[in-house]
This record gives C-alpha cells, structure tokens and sequence, in this order.
C-alpha cells in the first residue's frame, strides 16, 4: 500500500511540473498576425445612428476599408484621432468606425467635439460582435481591401508609421 501511494504522489508531482514548465514556456503576448491575408467572413455591423445593418455589400466598392473600433471613454482613442482624420482625406480609403461598449450620446459627443472621420459609423454595446474580429481591447483597427482580405491589424491608437504603412497599402493599385 505505501508503495502505491508514494507512486501516486510521484505521478501526480511529475503531472505538476509538466504543466508547470509548459505554461512557462507558452507566451502571452497578445498576436494577430496570422489573420493578415484572412478573409473576414460575414461582416455585419449595427449603425450607431439609424436603423441600418452593415454588411459586406456595403463595402464592396470601397478599394480599402479601415475598421476602428473605439470609444469615447478611451484615452488611447483621443490620441489616434488625429491619424483618422488625416486618413478620411485619402481616395483609396473609407472609415468604418465601430463604437465598443459605449453610450451613443457619448460617442456622438466626442465626434462632435474631435471631428468625425468616419465614412460608416457603427456600434458593439455589449462588445460580443467586436471578438468575432479578433478584438479585445480598443483602440484597434483591421485594414481590408474590396475583397475583404484582411492587410494589416493595428493594435493600441495608430501612429504616424501606422498612417504610414496604411497610405502604402492604398496607394499601391
């Protein structure tokens, strides 16, 4: 009997440090990459201002689409704005922002305070539709082309080598 429990205890010590030195040597960070080259499937999006769905139809004719997701409460949203609004400027280019877990009267308020760079203007309030995209924290931003070929993720506020990286995607018909 003894022999027994003293196995029982090694097997279960050995099953221990296996996971123990597994879960170490796993990372944590948080990576996108593979969805670049993904096609994203069934977009569907509620308007924030009427009673509209958007779908893919909605895009189609775009050349690129950018998809931001954001809220008026995120400090790192304020920070990125700019970016967007000197991104709504290009040719290549429509906005689809996607508000994330917000009350609509703040997210129209700080529109109207910052400025509006959005070409379609849609919302997630209980930010369950967001994670089917790969979203977990905002701000967050996925570029796609007509075809719906995911180019680039942006995770955290975009930045001027973002902006950057997107004109070169654009302008690269």
């Amino acid at each position: 009997m003894p022999k027994t429990i003293k196995f029982i205890v090694l097997i279960v010590l050995i099953f221990l440090l296996g996971v123990f030195f597994i879960s170490l040597n796993k990372s944590t960070d948080y990576n996108t990459e593979h969805l670049i080259g993904n096609k994203l499937n069934k977009i569907k999006f509620e308007s924030l201002e009427h009673k509209k769905i958007f779908t893919e139809e909605d895009f189609k004719k775009n050349n690129y689409t950018l998809i931001n997701f954001w809220a008026s409460w995120c400090a790192p949203c304020r920070i990125e704005h700019p970016i967007l609004i000197k991104l709504s400027k290009e040719q290549n280019l429509k906005i689809l922002g996607v508000n994330f877990k917000d009350k609509k009267i703040n997210a129209l308020k700080f529109l109207k305070d910052l400025g509006n760079p959005y070409d379609y203007l849609a919302k997630d309030t209980s930010g369950k539709e967001s994670v089917n995209y790969g979203i977990y924290g905002i701000p967050e931003s996925i570029l796609i082309d007509n075809k719906y070929i995911i180019k680039k993720k942006f995770i955290g506020p975009l930045n001027l080598k973002d902006y950057d990286d997107i004109l070169e995607v654009i302008n690269s018909l």
